[in-house]
């Protein structure tokens, strides 16, 4: 598997997301945001946490719009596969590769603690290895992590089986208890809590590394 890791002005995950993969086995690539293609046999895009460009306008806004932001827009477009981890979950939902929007947490305060999910659809590349139910405890770090959509929207995505995770107890009043999102295709999940900050037990938990082992084990066998 080959993965490219795209570093923003404002980053601070990115470091971590290639850790995450390179321990599940992946070969990791770091695109810098001015760039305008992508490495040639790339597999999964990830898109870090942070706080991209100061989080000037909206979080993720002008990210959306970087250089590298049509690359990974037409990667996806193309079938590809692309994770979105916190400030990356809002870069996706800016692009329009993810349904809805992340606004100011209810308490309109920032938040940084672990976090417990369940794991709500093992219909995906990124959840298959966790099985419908499974609880996990990934950390949270944002003030922005309030996923908000239509009503027509969140109907869309209970139908269609795309809430990836659900918060057990929602930390910053986002609907439907509702902590990722999939695409249409399955192929891009954007999510708020940070798996790659739980993939070594020395460090809180290792709940994460089974997200980026699957990735990789199905990236190898495709």
């Amino acid at each position: 598997m080959k993965a490219a890791v795209i570093t923003f002005p404002g980053s601070n995950c990115d470091r971590d997301l290639a850790v995450g993969f390179e321990k599940a086995g992946a070969q990791v690539v770091k695109v810098w945001h001015k760039e305008t293609e992508l490495p040639a046999g790339i597999d999964l895009i990830a898109v870090p946490g942070g706080f991209s460009y100061g989080d000037y306008l909206r979080c993720g806004a002008i990210a959306s719009r970087s250089p590298v932001g049509q690359a990974i827009a037409d990667f996806a477009v193309r079938g590809g596969y692309v994770l979105g981890i916190c400030n990356g979950f809002q870069i996706l939902t800016e692009m329009g590769l993810l349904p809805g929007a992340l606004m100011r947490n209810a308490t309109l305060k920032y938040i940084c603690k672990p976090v417990a999910l369940s794991v709500e659809s093992a219909d995906s590349a990124y959840t298959d290895s966790y099985g419908v139910g499974t609880q996990v405890t990934f950390p949270i770090a944002h003030h922005d992590g309030n996923y908000q959509i239509d009503p027509n929207g969140l109907a869309v995505l209970q139908g269609e089986d795309r809430v990836a995770f659900r918060y057990v107890e929602n930390p910053n009043g986002s609907v439907d208890d509702i902590a990722g999102v999939l695409s249409a295709n399955r192929r891009v999940l954007g999510m708020m809590p940070h798996p790659e900050r739980a993939i070594d037990p020395a460090q809180g938990g290792a709940d994460g590394a089974a997200l980026f082992r699957a990735l990789s084990g199905i990236m190898a066998s495709a």
